[in-house]
């Protein structure tokens, strides 16, 4: 009850915030008449200004109503667009640091200029973060008009370019790109011997679209650099065929009782209790899709072992660079039952592309780990 009145007389923490942010947003609107009155040239001119007023000791904060005021100005004679109060609010908010929350169709990628333009005069880059290339490729092309006009360099960091193409879209004022590929870049940064090598400079500032999905559910995907192993694929083939040949029992979970039964939850949402040795004895390996997981049963083991002629699926292969056969044998099953065709990956040019679970998008280059 307290907190609801307290609520009413003082306001929510995102009212509180708006109200702070007012005051700037009518600074930023007092310039408007004076950036309306300014000539293209003029217009152009000011970027040199801010720069010289960051040299003789002013911060990003004292020139921000006049540089929004500017961008504001841009916006409306290149692309006929004017930033509302409301994205010069969202554009202050994400030049602090903060997360701005704005619903689909309220400009999120206008809003974006106005930080983008503020922290790139600093000289020292400002990186735009995509989910996808063709975000990327089209956000430059939309809203590059208003930087250049400005006199800001402006590039794109897309899957497949050379190192040489790389370098010049790092070197640009304004970089767009997608979280992989700045991430892969940041890798390969690290791997490198020699300074001219490197693609990336010392990072500044960075602006990220769809916050949530790039740093929460795309986050649980690692970013990992690896090449072709030397071993042969013969292995691979011989696993498939020896996964093709058990009796498996696909289930969305399974959990393990003290009373020595295991549980297993259907795709139906039916419970199935039986007991570990039955479950044991009657197949050779049970999946579980919510964990992508796959586990050969005593029985399984036993039957992989006949069909192999070895003693142990899990001794150590004469060859370093491999697995025991045991390893072989669980990825053969997970690719056979947990990852589908045209959904989890596709066939292209003779070669298996990973869908992004995420966007849907093909993803050239990746691969999962663990073979």
């Amino acid at each position: 009850m307290i907190g609801f009145v307290l609520r009413k007389i003082i306001g929510t923490q995102n009212e509180r915030e708006l109200r702070r942010l007012k005051p700037l947003v009518e600074k930023v609107n007092s310039f408007e008449s004076w950036a309306r009155g300014l000539t293209d040239a003029q217009l152009r001119e000011q970027t040199d200004k801010f720069r010289e007023r960051l040299d003789n000791g002013d911060t990003l904060e004292d020139i921000l109503p006049e540089a929004y005021a500017v961008v504001r100005e841009t916006a409306k004679r290149k692309l006929n667009m004017r930033h509302f109060d409301v994205q010069i609010m969202g554009g202050i908010v994400l030049h602090q640091g903060k997360i701005a929350e704005m619903a689909t169709g309220e400009g999120k990628t206008l809003v974006a200029t106005l930080p983008a333009y503020l922290n790139a005069l600093t000289g020292k880059g400002v990186h735009i973060v995509t989910v996808n290339d063709y975000l990327a490729k089209r956000d430059r092309e939309w809203m590059g008009p208003i930087y250049e006009s400005l006199g800001l360099s402006v590039g794109v960091i897309v899957h497949g370019q050379s190192v040489s193409e790389k370098k010049a879209a790092y070197q640009a004022d304004i970089t767009y790109g997608t979280n992989n590929e700045f991430g892969f870049d940041y890798l390969r940064d690290n791997m490198v011997i020699s300074p001219e090598d490197l693609v990336q400079r010392e990072h500044h500032y960075a602006i990220v679209d769809e916050v949530d999905s790039i740093l929460i559910d795309e986050a649980r995907t690692p970013l990992i650099i690896s090449g072709p192993a030397d071993e042969s694929v013969d292995k691979y083939y011989v696993a498939d065929r020896v996964a093709r040949s058990l009796k498996v029992r696909v289930v969305v979970e399974s959990r393990n009782t003290q009373d020595g039964h295991t549980i297993l939850r259907t795709s139906d949402g039916r419970e199935e209790k039986i007991l570990r040795e039955e479950l044991d004895k009657e197949y050779d390996a049970v999946i579980e899709e919510k964990n992508n997981s796959a586990r050969l049963t005593s029985r399984g083991e036993k039957r992989c072992e006949e069909i192999l002629k070895i003693e142990s699926l899990w001794e150590q292969m004469p060859d370093a660079f491999s697995e025991p056969w045991a390893h072989y044998i669980t990825q053969a099953l997970r690719a056979r039952y947990l990852f589908k065709r045209d959904v989890d990956y596709v066939i292209k040019d003779g070669q298996v592309i990973i869908v992004d679970e995420f966007t849907g998008r093909l993803m050239p280059g990746r691969r999962w780990s663990d073979g």
